[in-house]
């Protein structure tokens, strides 16, 4: 994790003090399950709590341990116990270490999953208020980079509303595949704890119990969860690059917010950068790279291995700090995005009419030109305006071709920019259930 790109309750979920305390949490409830069960005295699992839910767990001081034992758990539980005091031999009886570590991960990714889902909530507002902002603000649609027809901002900013709303189930379904707790001893099977264990334990912990764990809880689960956040990186790379392009100096449709006493380049005092929008490619780029391991931990050994583990270490923090951070940042890009709609309206006219070709094919077809026919005739009168040798209207009036077909009045009817727009209600309320 890096300051720069970290937000402060995200980061807390992955500190080691969280995790000691989840971790306390999950020993805790399994000795109160234990204790009901009769497998340890009830004195014990009262007293674990009374001297442990409040401990001042010392980091330092387990890192101490481990650096002897070798063992991150058995450093924790032999902290643990400085505090309980001699009843501590009755915490952790029939678990590995694999239950505390399994389940206390899908707590963490969990907790970090309704972050980054109240993040999406943010974007999605910002989005909605745009579009709908805009919703009838023409601009030229572009495929290949080219100018193709007209669209309205306002789509541009639902297409990103309807991406993100898939984004919000796919993490929301993430979510609830990852919360399983797994509280089933070496090799998964229960032969040193009862299964009513796992069960008190899950349910005291927020999540679903894991049908069959071979000592750690499937990886296939956590693969989902991180390629869902690469999916949604890219969906904000999706986002960030149109805007980009829209930022263009030969473009200039839409700029992020420049603020008073910014600067955008130490050497060019004009320069206006679309800094933000460009970070955010830089980073989505770093969660899709994160679910490439989250794959790979799926296989694992027989009936476990910790080859997952390191990469864990490092791809769940990293992730989830950096898809905070930049879901965040976009959505502040999105509250304060400048439009310029007058340049919008400067680039549909700019090749001079040509943007209206399809509906004059169109049109020639219904007229009994034949399509290949009408191809021809309609390109024969673009080309020269697109070399700028003329107005598209002007020189299509003038071809005795087309007076074949269609009067001037026909031909000028064909150039009506409401044309393209008169379904803009419909897809708004297929997006957004209102127009």
């Amino acid at each position: 994790m890096i300051p720069r790109y970290t937000r402060p309750e995200m980061a807390a979920i992955w500190e080691p003090l969280t995790r000691f305390k989840i971790w306390f949490e999950i020993e805790a409830h399994a000795s109160d399950a234990q204790a009901a069960l009769g497998v340890i005295p009830k004195e014990a699992a009262e007293t674990i709590w009374a001297k442990g839910k409040d401990a001042a767990f010392d980091v330092e001081r387990i890192d101490e341990i481990e650096r002897e034992v070798k063992h991150d758990v058995i450093a924790f539980l032999t902290h643990l116990a400085e505090f309980v005091g001699p009843l501590s031999r009755f915490v952790h009886q029939g678990m590995t270490s694999s239950d505390v570590l399994d389940t206390c991960f899908n707590v963490q990714l969990t907790r970090a999953a309704d972050i980054l889902l109240a993040d999406l909530d943010r974007v999605l507002a910002a989005l909605k208020t745009r579009a709908f902002e805009h919703k009838m603000t023409p601009s030229i649609g572009r495929s290949h980079g080219i100018h193709a027809e007209p669209v309205t901002f306002g789509l541009k900013m639902a297409y990103a509303y309807a991406e993100f709303s898939r984004a919000k189930e796919r993490l929301i379904a993430a979510r609830k595949e990852v919360a399983t707790c797994a509280i089933s001893g070496s090799v998964g099977t229960f032969a040193h704890i009862d299964p009513r264990v796992e069960e008190h334990v899950a349910k005291a912990m927020g999540l679903a119990v894991e049908p069959v764990s071979t000592q750690v809880i499937p990886r296939d689960r956590h693969a989902m969860y991180f390629a869902v956040l690469g999916v949604i990186a890219s969906s904000v790379e999706r986002l960030a690059t149109e805007i980009r392009h829209l930022q263009r100096t030969e473009v200039l449709e839409a700029e992020e917010y420049f603020s008073e006493g910014q600067k955008g380049s130490s050497s060019m005092p004009h320069k206006r950068n679309p800094v933000l929008t460009e970070n955010l490619t830089g980073l989505a780029r770093m969660v899709r790279s994160y679910a490439m391991p989250a794959m790979e931990n799926v296989v694992l050994w027989h009936e476990r291995d910790i080859s997952h583990s390191s990469a864990e270490r490092m791809i769940a923090p990293d992730s989830t700090v950096t898809l905070d951070f930049a879901l965040n940042r976009l959505a502040g890009v999105i509250e304060k995005l400048v439009v310029y709609p007058d340049n919008m309206a400067k680039n549909l006219d700019r090749l001079g009419g040509l943007i209206h070709s399809q509906r004059l094919l169109t049109a020639l077809t219904q007229k009994g030109c034949s399509r290949e026919e009408s191809y021809k005739l309609v390109q024969r009168n673009a080309m020269p305006v697109w070399r700028g040798e003329g107005d598209f209207l002007t020189l299509l009036k003038a071809d005795p071709d087309m007076k074949k077909y269609m009067t001037d009045a026909e031909i000028e009817e064909q150039f009506d920019l409401g044309y393209h727009l008169k379904h803009v209600d419909t897809i708004f309320k297929r997006v957004f259930g209102e127009s």
